[in-house]
């Protein structure tokens, strides 16, 4: 049986993405999906990339995902699938780049800064 392997990235999180044809199950952490990602706003990042893709249950897929919170462990997963989509089949390439979908979101937080309360917010000032 062919299977496709891609990490992930997405601020502090990864995803190890294993493709499988399938059904359309996907297996987050050993759980269902729907269970692992309740809101519909995680649900909608990890499904895009078969959706962008018309790709929708003829993959069933496998992801090991840790670090981060959530919505930075959906954003992984779906920058895993979309390249494991890929890894796939090559053919996909134009649709999942025009959608961004093979890009890493290079986006991190910032890191807090001595003197400072935060990362760019100051201590209060006290002018007397």
């Amino acid at each position: 049986m062919q299977r496709y392997y891609a990490t992930g990235k997405r601020k502090n999180a990864v995803a190890r993405v294993w493709l499988m044809p399938g059904e359309g199950k996907i297996i987050v952490n050993g759980k269902p999906s729907d269970e692992y990602f309740p809101r519909q706003a995680w649900k909608f990042l990890v499904f895009q990339p078969f959706h962008v893709t018309e790709t929708v249950g003829r993959y069933n897929t496998v992801a090991n995902v840790h670090g981060g919170g959530l919505t930075g462990q959906a954003g992984a997963l779906r920058h895993g699938i979309s390249k494991a989509l890929l890894e796939a089949s090559p053919t996909l390439r134009p649709s999942l780049k025009k959608e961004g979908l093979l890009t890493r979101d290079s986006r991190m937080k910032e890191r807090k800064k001595y003197g400072q309360k935060g990362a760019r917010k100051r201590f209060q000032f006290s002018k007397r």
